[in-house]
């Protein structure tokens, strides 16, 4: 089974693909091959920026595109990338995403980040549009969020001593936030005046703002006592960078196992029982969208499958029974 790191640019398989000749050795030993492969990097690179991706979604796309070139390395011909006769392949991108889902048993979500880096490559780098058009994407799936209760979320963040992860967790269920975005958060983005959190560049490039909990506040306010903070909220090992993802899904998984919860617990989870909290206690949809910063309300609807109240006011028919 192909297994994923927490975050969606962790590459289960190898590291994070580099890009240009510089990461591939001095020039003058590449072979012509792997000219050919770090030019259509380079491109594919080139044209995400030129589009606005996010650095983010820069690195995990050309490392799908990487991993497709590197498949069957024999179909592609090194030469110029312009080339558009029928001489020079164009790969085999339906058989890579079948090895990847069969061969690999990559999951749902990575299968759809792999098509969606490949469509981009074929229509953007090699200028075939209808390829990519014709590349199919996985039906999504349309599974149940994850929960915890309010008791279990207590357990929870209970469990944790450390200032700096309980600071983290607090903000992550009592704001709704994506783990992305709590390890990006700046000392300016918390604004207690207004009980309002600035959310900067989140998911789609989109900036908002969203709940400040007091108690979360109190919990910052003892962290940076205790550690101080610079440029970061929450700086890694090295003061300019900021805290992982990585370490926060870690963190997580570890506190949950202290507070002897068995359902699987990931910082995902703690936003999914913001928003079905929120929703149980009467909050309109349309400012819950607003919070998560949802492009679309069909993904906050979602919400209204696992919010109790409504489920505990319906009689099983077995009750009924004399």
């Amino acid at each position: 089974m192909w297994v994923e790191g927490g975050g969606a640019d962790q590459d289960p398989q190898r590291g994070p693909e580099t890009i240009g000749a510089s990461s591939e050795g001095s020039s003058d030993s590449l072979s012509p091959e792997d000219h050919f492969r770090t030019a259509l990097l380079d491109r594919m690179e080139g044209t995400m920026r030129l589009r606005g991706y996010s650095p983010r979604t820069r690195k995990v796309y050309v490392g799908h595109v990487g991993r497709f070139l590197d498949w069957r390395p024999g179909e592609w011909r090194a030469d110029d990338p312009d080339s558009r006769d029928a001489d020079h392949p164009r790969g085999d991108p339906m058989g890579f995403l079948l090895h990847l889902v069969e061969i690999r048993g990559a999951s749902r979500s990575y299968h759809t980040q792999a098509v969606s880096a490949l469509r981009l490559f074929y229509e953007a780098v090699l200028g075939d549009a209808g390829l990519a058009d014709r590349i199919p994407r996985p039906k999504r799936d349309r599974r149940l969020p994850s929960v915890l209760s309010r008791k279990e979320v207590q357990s929870l963040v209970n469990a944790i001593q450390n200032p700096k992860h309980r600071a983290i967790v607090l903000l992550i269920y009592s704001a709704g936030l994506r783990v992305s975005e709590v390890v990006r958060l700046r000392p300016a983005d918390l604004e207690p005046d207004r009980g309002l959190l600035r959310v900067r560049d989140g998911k789609g490039r989109k900036d908002r703002y969203t709940l400040l909990s007091e108690r979360a506040l109190e919990a910052v306010r003892i962290y940076q006592e205790a550690f101080g903070t610079g440029r970061w909220l929450f700086p890694g090992g090295r003061p300019n960078r900021p805290y992982t993802s990585r370490s926060v899904q870690n963190m997580v998984t570890r506190a949950a196992k202290a507070a002897g919860l068995e359902k699987p617990v990931t910082p995902h989870t703690l936003r999914h029982s913001f928003a079905t909290h929120l929703l149980e206690a009467g909050t309109d949809l349309r400012y819950i969208q607003e919070l998560l910063g949802h492009r679309s309300s069909r993904t906050t609807e979602l919400y209204t499958h696992v919010s109790t109240p409504r489920l505990a006011t319906i009689r099983s028919p077995l009750d009924d029974w004399e």
